[in-house]
This record gives C-alpha cells, sequence and structure tokens, in this order.
C-alpha cells in the first residue's frame, strides 16, 4: 500500500509562513491583495476562485474579482489588465486560462505587469523560471507541485523525473523547476510514442503527470518504489473525479502517490495567495 500525500498538511506549513508576512504588512497598513481575472464562467474556475478568496481572507489578504463575459474583446480585456497594474491596492493579479480561442493569451499576457504576475502569464515571468531571476512568479500549479514534494521530503537532486504533459500552465514550467531543483527530466507528451512514454515512466523514480487525461496512468507504467504526483483533475467514466492515474491499479505497486481530490490542487489556492504576499512584500518593502 502507497503512502498517500495527501495536500492538506503542506497547505497548513505554508499557510504559518503566510499568516506570519500578512500580519507584517497589516502593521505597515498594506493587505496584500490579488485581483482574479475571470472570463466566462467555467465551473472548474469558479470553484477554484471561491476557494482562493476564501484562502485569502482566511489568512489575512484578501482577493478581488474581475469577471468579464465569454465573448468579451481582447481590448476590453486588455483595458481591465491596465487597470490592475495601475492600482497600487493590488499587488497580485492572476488571470484565469485557458482563455476563449479568440483571445491571444500571448498578447493579453505581455500587458500584464511582471511583479504582479502571480502565475506566469508573462514572458518575463517564464524568463525568470529560466535564469533563476525573482521576475514575476512560477505558475501556481507547478509550485505546488515542488512544493508538496519538499514537504514530504523527497529528494529530486539526480532523480530520474518524468514529467507527462507540457502545458505552460503546468507541464513546462513544473519541468523547468525540477530542473533548477537538479532532477533528470524527460518530458513526455501527447505526440510522445505511448510506448516510449510507459518506458521512461517505469525508469523513473518519480512521475509528474499533468496530461488532463483519466486513468492514463496504468499498472503498465509503473513499478514498486516511485513517488507519483498525479495533477490531473479530470471526470471518470463513473462521473466520479479522478485523475491521470488508474489510483486503484497503480496505488498498490508504487511507494507513494498524491490522491485525487485532495493532492496538488489542495495546495495550489495556497500557493496563490503565498505568491500574492511576497508580490506586496516586494512591492512595499522591496523584499
Amino acid at each position: 500500500m502507497a503512502t498517500l500525500l495527501k495536500g492538506a498538511p503542506v497547505a497548513q506549513a505554508l499557510s504559518k509562513k503566510i499568516e506570519q508576512d500578512c500580519r507584517r504588512l497589516r502593521s505597515r497598513g498594506v493587505v496584500p491583495t490579488f485581483g482574479i481575472v475571470r472570463v466566462g464562467d467555467e465551473p472548474d474556475d469558479l470553484a477554484y476562485e471561491r476557494g482562493a478568496c476564501r484562502r485569502a481572507e482566511k489568512l489575512g489578504g484578501a482577493g478581488g474579482h474581475f469577471v468579464l463575459p465569454a465573448h468579451v474583446t481582447e481590448e476590453a480585456l486588455i483595458q481591465t489588465l491596465e487597470r490592475i497594474n495601475a492600482d497600487p491596492r493590488i499587488h497580485g493579479c492572476l488571470l484565469m486560462r485557458p482563455l476563449p480561442p479568440h483571445l491571444d493569451t500571448v498578447a493579453v499576457g505581455r500587458v500584464l505587469r511582471p511583479e504582479k504576475d502571480v502565475d506566469a502569464v508573462t514572458v518575463a515571468s517564464m524568463g525568470g523560471m529560466l535564469s533563476r531571476a525573482e521576475v514575476g512568479f512560477a505558475p501556481c500549479t507547478a509550485t505546488a507541485c515542488l512544493e508538496l514534494l519538499h514537504y514530504y521530503q523527497i529528494p529530486l537532486q539526480g532523480k530520474k523525473t518524468v514529467v507527462v504533459g507540457k502545458s505552460m500552465t503546468v507541464g513546462l514550467p513544473t519541468a523547468l523547476l525540477l530542473m533548477n531543483e537538479e532532477a533528470t527530466v524527460s518530458v513526455c507528451h501527447i505526440l510522445s510514442d505511448p510506448e516510449d512514454t510507459r518506458r521512461l515512466c517505469r525508469e523513473a523514480e518519480i512521475i509528474i503527470s499533468a496530461a488532463g487525461h483519466a486513468r492514463l496512468i496504468t499498472r503498465d507504467y509503473v513499478r514498486p518504489g516511485q513517488v507519483i504526483v498525479d495533477v490531473g483533475v479530470n471526470v471518470g467514466p463513473d462521473g466520479a473525479l479522478c485523475g491521470d492515474a488508474a489510483f486503484d491499479e497503480v496505488e498498490p505497486i508504487v511507494q507513494a502517490i498524491t490522491p485525487v481530490p485532495g493532492g496538488v490542487g489542495a495546495v495550489t489556492a495556497t500557493v496563490l495567495v503565498g505568491h500574492a504576499v511576497q508580490a506586496a512584500l516586494r512591492q512595499t518593502e522591496g523584499a
């Protein structure tokens, strides 16, 4: 039976530092605040938004909403980001992605000031990850994966690690963060040969799956002694939430695995608040 790498203890540990920083800022009259820009009313976005705002209020910060219709023009979305840029009371901004297909995510992302970019929507933030410079922040979900591995004291240096999925929001930045930790990283994606993906996963010591494909990682992808970080949140054939891993198949084999729900997702909202608080510290204290 595998050890369950639950997200709640990780979030709780992160929250202690965030609360301390919030008290420090509030003692100077600063309320660390982030703005969530949401286009449309996707249920997953709504749930994440509510959870993030509740978490911010509980820890001593604040979250605001900028809700735009799904048919919003690119110009109107850019104007919203420019208002956030100009408002000194908003220290961080989360632009919910993916955006509707008629909007250019890269063009829109160029508008946001990097110091307010708490989820790596800007090119500058991604460049900061490559150079290890404090420019913006890494994506919240990718950061949550690393925080979880650190909390459970899972070594990364030199470890064979496979990231399944190469999205700009999770897969690619997670691979970059792992390389910054000196892990040996392979990345598989939808165009990778399936047998190569299975082989690389079996050879790996750590598998991080962010493919968004229910039950993709089955028993023939794994072996004893491995750690699986399952980022996928999918609806299974029975209508229940499930990850990318076929939990019932791989859990009896591997050493440790994150549950879905209750794993990486439980950490992500706390990371968002932490990024906003760090942004407030940088902007007000030069921290």
